[in-house]
């Protein structure tokens, strides 16, 4: 369905400078505009593209009450030929509406979303930087804006997008990374609303990532909330071992999120012949595999990391530290084989590059 979309660009004069691209960090600065459309009366309402800032809200939202608020991250590549390339976006928003209707809040029309999305980057596309390893964050948001309190669905919502460039996620970049296990807390559980990309499942991951952080740690992995054993996922990626010849990732169960990456992950590595299998796998039977010197290396995907390297797990004061905290073969070929597709450095046989 077409879109009808109002543009109110900035003033010139408005416009801010734009930052070191060799120093992003992550998530620290933001674009000249933003998209955003209301939902009222079951029916959403035109968007627009608008100078970014803030926006009000009643102190009865019913977002700050009962915590109806989802988003998604997906991101836009500058290519040497100097295009902008996405990378799967409605595969993205697709997952966006899964979100939706887990928590309750209205779906968007993908093809309309993807043409607001794609203007805002054209009107912001000198924001998208083009230092090596640099891209420009996306961040697709849904917040309950009804103001009344009662336990139930919010009758009004505001979507919007905003833009950040950024740099790596990780301060190692894609060096490996040092992650805490925890079988003191639990991020989700099956029947709950872990596959949702909702904002509590995020708050709830905040103090075991603190407690990790203080202990020198990069992240946390999240074990089952039942058995307290079996392997999820990573705070911001899913996690993948190779144990042999065997590429293990844990099964989607309605407890972490179907990754993007995750996805691509598999097809890639089924497309190149090896072994991928999608199974429970516990937190003792990777530090036995690491044992019997069966255990060749951990990574995670996402897409703000893209892919990134473990170099070892900390399970209850034992270490395990996996292919002398090197990154590995594996890991490296999916790093370079996804960034030279998300580039544009070479050709992708599976549709899932746009060009802006």
């Amino acid at each position: 369905m077409k879109m009808h979309i109002t543009i109110k660009k900035a003033d010139p004069s408005e416009l801010k400078s734009k930052p070191d691209e060799t120093n992003l960090g992550f998530g620290t600065y933001f674009s000249d505009h933003m998209f955003s459309m209301d939902y009222v009366d079951g029916v959403w309402q035109q968007g627009e593209i608008r100078k970014y800032g803030d926006f009000s809200l009643d102190p009865a939202a019913m977002v700050l009450h009962y915590g109806q608020a989802i988003f998604e991250g997906l991101k836009a590549y500058r290519g040497k030929d100097d295009r902008i390339y996405l990378f799967r976006p409605k595969d993205n928003l697709a997952r966006f509406n899964r979100s939706a209707r887990r928590m309750c809040m209205p779906e968007l029309d993908i093809d309309g979303v993807y043409e607001g999305l794609k203007k805002l980057l054209e009107i912001d596309q000198q924001w998208v930087p083009s230092a090596p390893g640099a891209t420009l964050y996306i961040r697709p948001t849904m917040i309950a804006t009804e103001a009344a309190l009662g336990v139930r669905p919010s009758r009004r919502y505001t979507f919007f997008i905003i833009l950040s460039p950024v740099g790596a996620y990780y301060p190692e970049g894609f060096n490996p990374v040092k992650i805490f296990v925890t079988d003191k807390y639990v991020r989700a559980v099956r029947g709950g609303v872990g596959e949702a990309k909702t904002a509590g499942n995020y708050a709830a991951s905040i103090m075991a990532a603190i407690e990790a952080q203080k202990k020198g740690f990069t992240q946390v992995l999240w074990l089952d909330a039942c058995d307290r054993q079996s392997i999820e996922e990573v705070g911001t990626m899913n996690i993948f071992f190779v144990i042999g010849d065997e590429i293990i990732t844990p099964p989607l169960r309605g407890s972490i999120l179907p990754g993007i990456t995750r996805d691509s992950v598999l097809r890639l590595c089924r497309d190149w012949g090896l072994q991928v299998v999608e199974r429970p796998i516990t937190i003792d039977e990777v530090f036995a595999a690491n044992q019997q010197g069966l255990l060749r290396e951990v990574f995670g995907s996402g897409t703000a990391a893209i892919i990134s390297p473990v170099g070892s797990l900390y399970y209850k004061d034992q270490e395990c530290k996996i292919n002398g905290h090197h990154t590995g073969e594996l890991a490296q070929r999916l790093f370079d084989e996804l960034q030279a597709i998300q580039y544009g450095h070479k050709e992708d046989p599976y549709g899932w590059v746009e060009t802006i």
